[in-house]
């Protein structure tokens, strides 16, 4: 029984995508399109932590699709963020979640219809759900013709649904509807038990025993003891089966005999409106999940005192750049636990091309290179980033080079493994490229580590890419006017104590192990006092 109305495919209205042809998949379901693998630079970035906090509890939208999908137009991401200002009205948001969850009874009544044995049991709760969606429709298109919209995807929503509203299929659906519901509200009929006998009769003024019964015991209700505490329930709730058993089956088949009007009306009703769901209604419904889930993230998030910005993307920018930028998916983690974010500032001006990030283990760089590639990956989907201000790249692809832990099973030693996936990003990227490499040929020496990383950079300094490195080898930093050094701080009072915040200035190259050192007692100078001591003592 469930389908959907079958509308020209130019005419369905997405609020994800301005024009059909950007669209990259048909989110209202098409059994022929492959499963989509996740990017491989989900994991190192976090990103996969990101969608998995903003698909909990939505699973039957199968959103995780819709946000591996980033787009390549500018004017696509322009058309997003108007939808995402007017989704932040309360008045807007409010009647789109009642629409929302009109739709999700729809869904539950139309796969339980299919779930059941009895014909004329599917048939009632098929006609439960065309109520349902009636009713969503109608709340939906009422709501829309009084509020003010920005987007010019919810004007084209709010202008299909006018239509369809006022169609003669809609309408048709909508009167058909209520009039088998009126004609199923006549049915009423007697049962009389007796033994293992049941007889089912029309209803003839006979006594209604149930309100007797009520009438009888209402003497016993009490209104509680006088102090306020409500009195306690002895009532038992019996467990609610959907399914007919086959004493009431018997029993429905009896009573369709005795009013077949009413439940003829209801089996036409089923076979003339198979398939009523309108297929821009059914985009719409899975589509805004998309923004209320992650208004919903950014929600919790703000919470902790962090701000997110409509950010200004281009395909080639003559700056990027980002104000108190962070790392969304260890932020999530940290407001949960009420524990402070360090924002970081980032920017490339003219021909800069690569922040090169040095400074201390432990310091916050790679935290700052993921809030990097995030921000370029959530812009391209046309959400807020996790800053407050941002101008950046539309990526065509972003790529990420992070150390990998030796396979068992891979031949090659680990140096070529790096090797072979760095030359694969070099053999591909382009300037609209976002790349992130972090500690690459860690496994080195530092001359083939300085060697190797200058050779990359000067590659990457070629095509264009907007990148990070991080990396240990500090001299990258300077490597040409490309380049920007980035320092991880410490406390310049304890430079034991990491600040987490990643400054523009040159590599400084100080020796934080030795400060450690020194604060554990573990200087030669310490070292030399103490045995120098022990050999006197002995």
């Amino acid at each position: 029984m469930p389908g959907g109305h079958r509308v020209p495919r130019e005419a369905v209205v997405s609020i994800l995508f301005p024009a059909p042809g950007l669209w990259r998949a048909d989110p209202v379901g098409d059994p022929r399109a492959p499963a989509r693998a996740a990017p491989e630079h989900f994991s190192d970035l976090n990103i996969d932590q990101i969608v998995a906090a903003l698909t909990a509890g939505r699973e039957e939208y199968e959103l995780d699709e819709l946000y591996s999908m980033p787009l390549d137009d500018p004017s696509a991401v322009s058309y997003r963020h108007e939808v995402f200002r007017d989704l932040q009205r309360p008045d807007l948001r409010a009647c789109v979640e009642a629409f929302a969850a009109a739709q999700r009874e729809v869904r539950a009544n139309l796969a339980q219809a299919g779930k059941l044995h009895y014909e004329r049991q599917r048939q009632r709760w098929f006609l439960a759900a065309a109520s349902a969606y009636c009713h969503g429709v109608d709340g939906l298109a009422e709501s829309l013709a009084r509020i003010d919209l920005g987007s010019s995807g919810m004007s084209a929503l709010r202008e299909h649904l006018s239509a369809y509203s006022t169609s003669d299929h809609f309408t048709a659906l909508h009167g058909a509807v209520a009039e088998v519901e009126r004609r199923l509200s006549e049915v009423v009929y007697t049962l009389a038990i007796k033994g293992n006998r049941i007889t089912v009769e029309t209803y003839s003024d006979e006594s209604d025993y149930s309100a007797e019964v009520a009438a009888v015991f209402e003497r016993f209700i009490q209104a509680g003891d006088g102090a306020g505490d409500p009195a306690k329930s002895h009532q038992v709730r019996f467990r609610e089966r959907a399914e007919m058993d086959h004493v009431e089956g018997g029993v429905l088949e009896i009573v369709a005999g005795l009013f077949p009007e009413a439940f003829s009306s209801l089996e036409a009703f089923c076979d003339e409106h198979d398939g009523f769901l309108d297929a821009t209604l059914r985009r719409f419904d899975r589509e805004v999940q998309f923004y209320l889930a992650y208004l919903d993230h950014v929600g919790r998030v703000e919470q902790g005192g962090l701000r997110f910005c409509y950010p200004t993307v281009t395909i080639h920018p003559q700056e990027i750049f980002a104000r108190d930028a962070f790392d969304l998916a260890l932020a999530a983690k940290l407001v949960v636990e009420d524990r402070s974010v360090v924002c970081n500032d980032f920017s490339l001006v003219g021909p800069e091309r690569i922040l090169v990030v040095t400074g201390p283990n432990q310091g916050g760089k790679t935290t700052f290179a993921r809030a990097f590639g995030q921000v370029h990956y959530l812009a391209g989907l046309g959400c807020p980033v996790p800053a407050s201000e941002a101008r950046l790249c539309l990526a065509d692809r972003i790529y990420s080079h992070f150390e990998r832990s030796e396979s068992l099973e891979d031949e090659r030693g680990k140096l070529q493994e790096e090797l072979v996936r760095v030359h694969d990003i070099l053999s591909t990227a382009t300037s609209r490229s976002v790349v992130i490499m972090n500690e690459t040929f860690a496994s080195a020496t530092l001359h083939d580590a300085r060697y190797l990383g200058s050779e990359v950079l000067r590659r990457l300094m070629e095509i264009g890419s907007p990148s990070v490195c991080v990396t240990f080898v500090e001299e990258l930093a300077s490597l040409g006017e490309a380049t920007v050094s980035m320092v991880s701080a410490v406390d310049p009072a304890d430079p034991t104590t990491r600040t987490y915040k990643v400054l523009r200035r040159p590599a400084d190259g100080l020796a934080y192990a030795l400060a450690i050192a020194g604060k554990h007692g573990l200087t030669y100078e310490r070292l030399k006092d103490r045995l120098g001591s022990r050999e006197l003592a002995s």
